[in-house]
């Protein structure tokens, strides 16, 4: 499981008996939750790890974002419409990588390039080394909370 304190800028990883914090940046607005592309705003809500790959801020952990929940909110405020919702909601039971063409944004990553201040447009950015650390143990599938 991985765990995001946005407050604390705190990651936590825990798997069994095994378990690390790190320090992590947020979006350059990380007050309130992620809704639409480009707000600049972390994710905050349950997802899970939908796709690794190492990308430009090296090894990276795309996140679920927008999961059902998002879709739904995302629905109501009319920034998305009844087929987009439905293809989010489809995809995610499927356990895939939900569509991330939406005016809801996507491309949330867990990545390295640094943390020592808020600097991303919504991903959660760790050091290279931490990075490089959760990637080898982090899974498809597994769990990830965002806390505010």
């Amino acid at each position: 499981m991985i765990r995001i304190e946005k407050a604390n800028r705190k990651l936590i990883y825990i798997s069994g008996s095994e378990r690390r914090e790190m320090t992590c940046a947020l979006g350059c607005f990380p007050e309130g939750a992620k809704q639409r592309e480009g707000d600049g705003k972390t994710p905050e809500g349950d997802y899970f790890i939908c796709m690794k790959k190492l990308g430009k801020y090296g090894c990276s952990l795309a996140v679920s974002y927008p999961s059902s929940l998002d879709a739904a909110y995302g629905f109501l405020r009319g920034d998305i419409d009844i087929e987009a919702y439905r293809a989010i909601v489809r995809f995610l039971r499927m356990g895939h990588r939900p569509p991330w063409g939406t005016k809801l944004g996507g491309e949330i990553y867990i990545h390295g390039g640094g943390a020592e201040s808020d600097w991303t447009k919504g991903c959660i950015a760790l050091s290279d080394e931490d990075a490089g650390w959760l990637y080898e143990r982090a899974f498809e599938g597994e769990r990830v909370t965002i806390l505010p």
